[in-house]
């Protein structure tokens, strides 16, 4: 057998995780890999930018897993400012621009992992040439941020537009900086595609509450900006000054050149593949990441959830594949959790949108309680929903919102939509107690029970 040439397109979770797997199994003999990144890191933690900026991580440093060089010392060619741009599916090679040097460079392959990851959404009304306006999705992203904010003159108000997990993120992260902050959300509460709107009406308290202004139901016109720089966010209410803008509308799969090179998209905008994270009709080329669409285990339904943790997971399974053996990428739940000022909000499974989106009847329960045992020092107030189906109590999501070891319980719903446990038998899990971290009566069997309740009186 000869040398196998791997090309990777992205140099990141999934790109990175894809070509070290490949090579641990084919070693440095039979596997030349080349990895084409267009930024200037590595395997890095883009879910860390909101805590640097914040300045809850002091060093760069940190949110990088692994450099180029340690990649380069473990046998795979990262070059980086080298952004593909033309796949050749019957050649099987790619074109690459060199950002730095200038020029164009071509490589063939035998396979290709395309994992280019996702984009930010940036309305047209957002593409303006001023300085002061920013997507948060790669370290290149947070760094020209990070410069900005300690620049002269020295930014004093700031506008976070679109309240999902990057938006509230960065509004706390701007102001721990010091800054005057606005959010700016469309929908009735933020984060509303994440959690119910009872539910983000207790995330938006808890923003308010630090001393963020929260405008919901909010539209934007446009952005004001002079001598350069942005100036303000232009809406229908009036003028809000910005001395830096964040956008956090939500991102899309980065898939215009897969479309390009006619690879199959599906209805999300993402890379089609199939459970071992091969590009459906193609044979060599592979998939993985934010860029692509994956399956929701519950609904059957194609989704795009860009995560890391799922980006490292496809990257795995597509480079133990490319590399003779065998893995699978079963699909998701939507479990995520994220830091609200002092607030842990996390969420699996479905919405009650969402459910009634999929066509189930479903009951909810909402309860009350504390992190730990109530007259144990720290104990705080955690509130979980659990959304259940109508007739065979299936659960079907969660959400918790509290001050302390909402990670902690999300975990255990996640395992129970999972492997789609119903709320009876839920309520005699063998959860661990002790007062310093539960009450005699976990929140989470607390809520099985109520929803328990709610099944029984409409079956």
């Amino acid at each position: 057998m000869g040398v196998v040439k791997l090309v990777v397109i992205g140099g990141d979770a999934a790109g990175m995780s894809a070509a070290s797997q490949a090579r641990k199994r084919l070693g440095t003999d039979r596997l030349e890999i080349v990895a084409f990144e267009r930024g200037h890191f590595t395997s890095y933690s883009a879910c860390g930018i909101p805590y640097w900026i914040g300045g809850a991580v002091d060093d760069l440093d940190a949110l990088i897993a692994r450099s180029p060089e340690a990649h380069r010392t473990a046998g795979i060619d990262v070059r980086l400012r080298h952004e593909v741009i033309a796949i050749d599916t019957e050649r099987h090679e790619v074109v690459a621009r060199d950002l730095a040097g200038g020029g164009e460079v071509r490589e063939s392959f035998d396979h290709l992992v395309y994992a280019t990851g996702a984009t930010p959404v940036t309305p047209e009304w957002a593409q303006v040439s001023a300085g002061g306006v920013f997507g948060v999705q790669t370290l290149d992203d947070g760094t020209a941020i990070q410069k900005w904010l300690d620049g002269d003159p020295t930014p004093q108000t700031a506008v976070v537009i679109g309240g999902g997990y990057i938006g509230v993120e960065m509004a706390e992260a701007l102001l721990l900086r010091g800054l005057d902050v606005t959010l700016l959300e469309k929908s009735a509460q933020p984060m509303g595609k994440t959690v119910d709107p009872d539910v983000g009406a207790l995330v938006a308290e808890a923003i308010r509450g630090q001393g963020i202004k929260v405008v919901t139901e909010a539209h934007v016109d446009g952005l004001e900006t002079a001598g350069g720089r942005v100036r303000a966010v232009v809406t229908p209410a009036g003028a809000v000054p910005a001395d830096i803008v964040v956008l956090g509308l939500g991102v899309r799969p980065n898939s215009a050149l897969a479309v390009a090179a006619g690879l199959p998209v599906g209805p999300t905008g993402g890379v089609r593949t199939d459970r071992r994270m091969r590009v459906e009709g193609t044979e060599g080329i592979w998939a993985a990441g934010d860029c692509v669409e994956t399956r929701h285990l519950i609904t059957g339904e194609p989704v795009h959830v860009p995560l890391g943790t799922h980006a490292n997971k496809q990257g795995r399974v597509a480079g133990i594949n490319l590399a003779g053996g065998y893995s699978s990428f079963p699909g998701v739940i939507g479990t995520a959790v994220t830091k609200v000022c002092e607030l842990e909000v996390a969420r699996t499974g479905l919405t009650e949108k969402e459910a009634a989106r999929a066509g189930y009847e479903y009951v909810t329960a909402l309860v009350e309680s504390t992190s730990r045992a109530g007259y144990y020092p720290g104990a705080s107030k955690m509130t979980i929903k659990l959304i259940a189906e109508r007739r065979t109590g299936t659960l079907l999501g969660a959400q918790i919102v509290g001050r302390a070891e909402a990670a902690k319980r999300i975990d255990a719903l996640a395992v129970a939509v999972w492997n789609r446990m119903s709320v009876e038998e839920m309520t005699a899990l063998d959860l661990s107690y002790a007062p310093p971290f539960a009450p005699v009566w976990d929140p989470v069997l607390i809520a099985a029970r109520k929803a328990t309740e709610a099944v029984h009186k409409t079956a």
